[in-house]
């Protein structure tokens, strides 16, 4: 497989996205955050500290959510290039489709099937909402292009 079939994406929209949706991913971490906050009160040693199972998740959470963060913003920058989509109103169409097909399914699974507390399924589908319909808003009104930015 060759890299030309790929669309070519500004680095300032990446990196403007990977900010943007990894800040949304760690609101619905803020309370593993909290605890990790509490926790480094109570240790003595910044070594002790390190090798928390705490420190240990909130690494790992922070780690895969940069990275999960990078990607999707490439897939939805390389979406809003590949469709030509120059407005915003285009752009909140085509990240409500995302949303569609990513979150809806869960969402419904959540409420029927294992029957979650409503308020965590909000916040997933705030977050989502954010991170599909937000996300390719955002990337729009910065410009995904090259040529462009």
């Amino acid at each position: 497989m060759s890299l030309k079939f790929f669309p070519s994406v500004s680095p300032s929209a990446i990196a403007l996205g990977t900010a943007f949706t990894h800040g949304t991913n760690l609101l619905l971490s803020a309370p593993l955050f909290g605890s990790l906050y509490d926790r480094s009160k109570t240790i003595d040693t910044p070594e002790e500290f390190i090798k928390s199972k705490e420190a240990a998740g909130a690494l790992a959470v922070w780690g895969s959510s940069l990275i999960g963060s990078a990607a999707k913003t490439y897939a939805v920058a390389a979406l809003l290039q590949s469709t030509g989509t120059i407005t915003q109103k285009g752009a909140i169409y085509l990240g409500t489709l995302l949303f569609a097909i990513s979150t809806v399914p869960g969402a419904f699974v959540n409420v029927f099937a294992e029957k979650r507390p409503l308020d965590y399924i909000l916040a997933k589908v705030v977050s989502e909402l954010l991170d599909t319909v937000g996300l390719a808003a955002v990337l729009n009104w910065w410009g995904t292009r090259p040529d462009i930015v």
